[in-house]
């Protein structure tokens, strides 16, 4: 097996980090500075000489990361209460975005109203902001038929004539929904209209078909893609390269390798990363080591997603010692060690039938803190255990739950009944009561 390098070989130029700019610290020092005891509101008092509209904006980007859309709101409210702010549609486009990303869909459609109340007259960027919002919405079939709604009313106004983002957006959205016949509408529409396509128009739709299993349809959006004399971006190969791998259509992912290595673009991590897992599903071993060696090669250093892929494909392939290898060099790499490479490993574990390992390993994980931990490793190992009937190390497992002062909602238990209700070996005590038992010692 290659060794994976934890440094690369080729010397990049000199990427020094930039000092951050003034309105960068002065935000992250309003972000450190407040906490539910201390509310935010209290805290921009504090620094009220020096916010302004852009750094409100910032803290929109912050908190929006943070899934924290209250206290966007809350410095909404603190803004408007400033000399300074002018109502603005920039403002209103950037929060009803934020909204929509945290299914916020009713509080995105509150902040249009909003803005139409405080003298704003809605722009194309707005309208855009709340079809995302719509989009991120659970029900797709009803959110897709309303922002169509919003895409034929804004046809009629000036000010909000859709551009290439708004067919971008519904055209990845359409093409989601499986929709083959929106899709080519939506494309003939932009065709007759003044809105030229870019390489997004195209990407979206292709990598949209592709994570579908749609390849026929992907390939026709390519070969319209070249028809506009649009030139393949490394987005575009990376795409076509994990839906064929998807697919295991083996011969035309390395067609389109090769076609990258010809081109003036460059491989990217996620390029080697897709290629290794593919091969590892297909349990094609050796096809995955060369696709290391060549990333090695080309003097790429892996990232803890390369780690993750090279473990899940000695998973995949039977070879646990050679993933807990890997594991182990990620372990020493001196790279942020994330809760998901940890994962990865006790899964291989547990789908190649070795319960016990992946205890054993989680409580030495555990002992030294050597990687995070966190639900998802607990539900990991929760439905494995049920699934090969461990009621000792589930109890075991429990009790570091407790410890760690994590108590199971219910879709958790949801979600482990059905391994336990799927495992052969289960079937015998599916009346003894032993996941109402868990439960109760959970305090669910």
């Amino acid at each position: 097996m290659t060794s994976v390098p934890t440094k690369p070989k080729r010397k990049k130029g000199s990427n020094a980090q930039k000092p951050s700019s003034e309105s960068e610290e002065l935000v992250g020092l309003i972000m450190r500075n407040f906490s539910e005891k201390k509310p935010l509101g209290a805290t921009l008092n504090k620094y009220v000489k020096f916010v302004r509209t852009e750094h409100c904006f910032m803290l929109f980007e912050e908190l929006g990361k943070t899934d924290k859309w209250l206290q966007c709101l809350e410095v909404f409210r603190w803004m408007q209460k400033q000399r300074w702010y002018i109502a603005d549609n920039g403002v209103y486009s950037k929060l009803i975005s934020v909204m929509g990303k945290q299914g916020q869909t009713r509080m995105a459609m509150w902040l249009f109203s909003e803005m139409r109340n405080s003298g704003c007259r809605p722009d194309t960027s707005v309208y855009n902001a709340l079809i995302t919002a719509h989009l991120h919405s659970r029900d797709k079939a009803k959110a897709l038929a309303k922002t169509l709604g919003y895409f034929d009313k804004m046809k009629g106004m000036e000010r909000c004539r859709p551009n290439v983002v708004t067919y971008n957006i519904l055209l990845r959205a359409i093409a989601q929904a499986r929709d083959v016949e929106q899709v080519n509408a939506l494309f003939k529409d932009l065709d007759e209209s003044i809105v030229t396509p870019d390489i997004f128009t195209f990407n979206g739709v292709m990598d949209a078909y592709g994570k579908n299993g749609m390849i026929r349809e992907m390939e026709s959006v390519l070969s319209r893609m070249k028809s506009k004399q649009i030139r393949p971006d490394i987005i575009t190969f990376n795409l076509l390269i994990d839906s064929y791998g998807r697919k295991q259509a083996f011969e035309k992912m390395e067609q389109v390798f090769k076609s990258l290595l010809r081109s003036k673009e460059r491989p990217t991590l996620p390029t080697f990363n897709s290629m290794i897992t593919n091969y590892g599903k297909a349990r094609l071993r050796e096809k995955a080591e060369l696709v290391l060696q060549k990333m090695i090669d080309m003097g790429y250093s892996p990232s803890f997603i390369t780690y993750e892929c090279l473990i899940m494909m000695y998973g995949y392939c039977d070879c646990v010692s050679k993933a807990r290898d890997i594991f182990d060099q990620a372990r020493e790499s001196g790279k942020e060690k994330k809760v998901s490479t940890l994962n990865a490993m006790l899964d291989v574990y547990c789908m190649n039938g070795l319960p016990s390992e992946a205890d054993t390993l989680f409580e030495s994980i555990y002992a030294f803190r050597a990687f995070p931990i966190d639900l998802s490793t607990y539900k990991l190992l929760y439905k494995a255990y049920t699934k090969a009937n461990m009621k000792e190390l589930l109890k075991k497992l429990l009790l570091y739950m407790d410890r760690d002062g994590i108590i199971p909602n219910k879709r958790f238990f949801l979600d482990a009944l059905g391994a336990f209700r799927s495992s052969p070996a289960s079937q015998k005590t599916s009346n003894t009561g032993s996941l109402r038992t868990h439960a109760t010692t959970a305090k669910v």
